[in-house]
């Protein structure tokens, strides 16, 4: 079975904090768009992309793994991470679809500190070293930050290395369950030290629950061309509860048990056709659906 990209012990740990928010949804209930066969393919390379981010450091600096050889005109560039206390990453070119790809590692429940990093859901200001110039209203899950400014600094220097050699303009951050939420900081922490004539694209497989109110208000500002893509009944995308003051930002995709695929609008739409209304609290989850299948492809490497 593909290995399940977030720690069951951070599941369990949030069971109290089912799905209701404390007080009643204040926004009516938008409509719901189904994804074209063509729209649904054009995500299946960086379905891949994700897939590939959960394998070893030495594994994609030579792009040899399985899902590596679903996008074989990829370039890597460079590579990082342990797998354990830093999630592993790497960053190339792909000449076909004209973009820096920057991939980050989902968590591996083999090991002690991914999980540690996963249940570590207290909410702090984002550092002003790395994020200048973010409000202190903005608050993000103190584990999730703390691994995304372990890897920050070597992604950036390989994102402006990649750059330059390609002549690339246009960035894409991929990844799967925590490699999904570190992608979503790294959406808003590369675009503050890179030129304004880069363009980015995010895209998120399982994502928890990343920020406050305030950061989902941030990101729903800042980054431009977001995707987040639950499937079925993940727990994952619905942790932390927004009981705890959590908020996931617009952009959601949902895959429904028919696997059709539905465009949601707004932050944490109720909608019965996406994640929150499908799988209104843990007791209704499936930890299986976590890995896949997203257009048939397993995230794992």
């Amino acid at each position: 079975m593909a290995r399940i990209g977030f720690a069951l012990a951070f599941v369990a740990a949030a069971i109290a904090t089912v799905n209701a928010a404390p007080t009643p949804e204040l926004h009516a209930r938008q409509s719901i768009t189904s994804l074209s066969t063509a729209q649904v393919s054009a995500f299946k390379p960086y379905t891949f992309y994700a897939a590939s981010a959960h394998c070893s450091a030495s594994v994609t600096i030579n792009w040899s793994c399985a899902s590596c050889q679903h996008n074989p005109t990829f370039k890597p560039v460079a590579s990082g991470g342990d797998g354990d206390l830093t999630q592993f990453w790497y960053v190339g070119y792909d000449p076909t679809l004209k973009t820096v790809i920057v991939g980050h590692q989902g968590t591996d429940t083999s090991k002690l500190l991914p999980i540690l990093t996963d249940g570590d859901i207290i909410m702090e200001d984002l550092d002003s070293s790395l994020f200048p110039g973010i409000s202190s209203s903005v608050k993000v899950h103190q584990g999730f930050a703390a691994t995304q400014s372990r890897s920050a600094p070597d992604v950036l220097a390989a994102v402006q290395k990649t750059i330059s050699q390609f002549g690339a303009n246009h960035v894409t951050i991929v990844g799967h369950s925590l490699g999904a939420a570190i992608a979503l900081l790294d959406s808003v922490y590369l675009p503050l030290h890179l030129p304004s004539g880069i363009t980015f694209k995010t895209v998120g497989y399982g994502m928890p629950r990343v920020g406050n109110q305030a950061f989902a208000d941030y990101v729903d500002a800042h980054v431009t061309n977001l995707n987040h893509i639950n499937n079925k009944h993940d727990p994952v995308p619905i942790v932390p509860g927004r009981f705890l003051g959590f908020h996931h930002p617009s952009g959601e995709i949902h895959i429904g048990e028919d696997s059709v695929w539905s465009a949601c609008p707004g932050q944490d739409n109720t909608s019965d056709l996406c994640e929150i209304g499908s799988t209104p609290n843990l007791f209704d989850s499936d930890a299986d659906d976590h890995s896949g299948p997203y257009d048939g492809v397993f995230q794992t490497c």
